[in-house]
């Protein structure tokens, strides 16, 4: 009898076991994921990040479509502060000129500070802005002034990007990730690299992880056999001209340079480029910029 005892005890320690492991493990952010309608992406940092690419804006720089995931993706990130629900959202929204004013109103309402209000890009069509905004909270309650903030815009809800790039288009990505001696990944038609700066930066004493955007974010698309980049890099002052020359000096120009945040440390600059030419060129430029940068 003692026997049978021990093995029962045995196979329900093992039936539990299997029911642990096999259940997915709870992220701590299902109901910021309800409010915005989709799940987040985990991001190192503890940073939960949500995205809502500006798939309803049919944007061009001269004869070139600009993918939303190149230039076009609004994103908030969420961070916990402590115990419990506490935690702060960093990200920008993209606008077109009439959503910028309903927008603020939303997030001034709900106590969001706007942190900025510029471009990025230069002779772009239709005319792109965007807001920089950070907030600090309850989780949701954030989440819900996003959502409403979101609402006074065509923004369209989360989705999935069923397009994929040929085995051309990969392969031009590949010459160019050599060329810039950096691996990147492939969201839908855009490659997507980035490097993260090498010292710690903190926002009103808030260290920021590189995943809430201080990341040199660098996208790529493909124009037939060129590719078209954008993106930006996080700069302390003395980085800002040096930068500037050697993109200048690889033909990619330089589209803004202004803060995107208050209370920053170190100060810094974020410098937004745009470029066509070859993989190789452009890869060169940006691990030329890249080389004047203290990152890691």
């Amino acid at each position: 009898m003692k026997h049978h005892r021990l093995e029962a005890t045995f196979a329900l320690c093992f039936t539990l076991a299997a029911a642990l492991t096999a259940a997915p493990a709870a992220s701590g952010w299902d109901a910021v994921d309800e409010v915005l309608g989709a799940p987040g992406k985990d991001l190192p940092g503890g940073v939960r990040k949500y995205g809502w690419p500006r798939t309803d804006l049919h944007v061009a720089i001269g004869e070139v479509p600009v993918e939303p995931g190149l230039a076009l993706g609004a994103w908030a990130g969420f961070k916990r502060m402590g115990a419990g629900d506490d935690a702060v959202a960093m990200g920008d929204l993209v606008l077109l000129e009439p959503e910028v004013e309903p927008v603020l109103g939303e997030l001034e309402s709900s106590g969001f500070e706007v942190l900025a209000i510029h471009n990025h890009l230069i002779g772009e069509t239709p005319h792109v802005l965007y807001v920089h905004f950070h907030g600090h909270g309850d989780a949701v309650t954030l989440a819900k002034a996003l959502k409403a903030a979101l609402a006074r815009t065509k923004t369209p809800p989360p989705g999935t990007t069923a397009a994929k790039p040929t085995d051309a288009q990969v392969q031009t990505f590949e010459k160019l990730q050599e060329a810039l001696g950096r691996k990147g990944t492939i969201s839908g038609m855009v490659l997507q690299v980035s490097a993260a700066r090498a010292e710690p930066i903190q926002d009103d004493g808030m260290e920021v992880p590189p995943s809430m955007g201080m990341n040199n974010p660098m996208n790529f698309q493909t124009v037939g056999a060129q590719v078209a980049t954008t993106g930006d890099f996080v700069l302390i002052a003395d980085e800002v001209n040096p930068v500037l020359r050697e993109l200048h000096a690889h033909g990619i120009a330089a589209t803004a340079l202004h803060s995107h945040m208050l209370h920053e440390t170190p100060r810094l600059f974020f410098m937004h480029f745009w470029g066509v030419g070859s993989p190789e060129s452009i890869g060169a430029g940006l691990k030329a910029a890249l080389a004047k940068i203290a990152i890691k």
